[in-house]
């Protein structure tokens, strides 16, 4: 009899999936499927499960709610943007995640781990994105404590953890979900971390529900419009309608009052990472019709 669940990975053409029973099952998908959308780690599924030692089969993919394909998952609500002291942080690759990640309808989150190491960068990142419609929150993944607010922020939802190596997301995952993921260290040479996840699976406990997954920082904005990455800033939309300009892209524009009203301010760092952006997206556009 067929039933519906959750994907939790696939490995080899074999799927592992949850049942909204509790039950786990070990399944292969239908020949319609391999020709067809792959499965996904988070994908919603209709399933018929095998009896005893046999493997049982995926029948059908839900609709999904998002859909991303580098890194390959599906139905993620949050993506949890971490940065810490060391590695030095990489606010560009959150700015470009950020925007993959609006373009897809995911919901994002900045977290500052290690926030012993260095307090004052929690601050600068929550002045940072004041504006920005994104959360900020420091913690220390060591700390049970300090993770609770963002434990509610992730309670309920599909979410899923992205940032440089070695800044300490499956520190995060061992101390939110109890468990012992390998974690990576940072290189003393080159300040950078080690990559430690191979594969996406989902992990599931109580309500948290989050995706372990390795690849997002190979994102790039291939394939992303200028004009998209532009609309995935809402702390230009105040200001915007007063640019001399219309449609203005806020980059060098004479007479931009996007420009003019955030110089200065804490949210001109992200501006300035804004235009970098755009610049990339302009020039992946050009090479896209070469």
């Amino acid at each position: 009899m067929a039933t519906q669940g959750t994907l939790l990975r696939g490995v080899g053409g074999f799927y592992t999936a949850l049942a909204d029973s509790g039950e786990s099952y070990v399944l292969r998908a239908r020949g319609k499927l391999r020709r067809g959308s792959a499965p996904l780690a988070g994908d919603r599924v209709e399933m018929t499960p095998g009896e005893g030692e046999r493997h049982g089969w995926l029948e059908r993919i839900l609709p999904r709610v998002s859909v991303l394909s580098r890194p390959p998952v599906a139905n993620l609500e949050l993506l949890v943007l971490v940065v810490a002291p060391k590695p030095e942080p990489d606010m560009l690759l959150i700015d470009r995640l950020a925007v993959i990640a609006r373009r897809a309808g995911i919901g994002c989150l900045v977290c500052v781990n290690k926030s012993d190491m260095d307090p004052s960068l929690g601050a600068r990142v929550s002045a940072e994105y004041a504006l920005s419609g994104m959360n900020a929150t420091s913690v220390c993944a060591f700390d049970p404590d300090q993770l609770e607010g963002l434990r509610q922020a992730m309670r309920g939802r599909l979410c899923c953890m992205a940032g440089q190596s070695g800044v300490g997301k499956s520190t995060i995952l061992n101390t939110l979900m109890g468990m012992d993921l390998k974690t990576g260290v940072v290189s003393r040479r080159t300040e950078r971390g080690r990559h430690t996840t191979r594969q996406a699976e989902l992990l599931i406990e109580g309500d948290l529900r989050i995706l372990d997954t390795p690849g997002f920082s190979l994102l790039t904005l291939e394939g992303v419009p200028p004009v998209e990455v532009r609309d995935a800033y809402p702390e230009f939309e105040e200001h915007s309608a007063m640019c001399r300009f219309q449609p203005c892209m806020h980059d060098r524009e004479p007479g931009c009052a996007v420009t003019a009203a955030l110089a200065g301010t804490p949210v001109q760092a992200r501006a300035d990472r804004y235009r970098l952006l755009l610049a990339e997206a302009r020039e992946a556009e050009k090479n896209r019709y070469r």
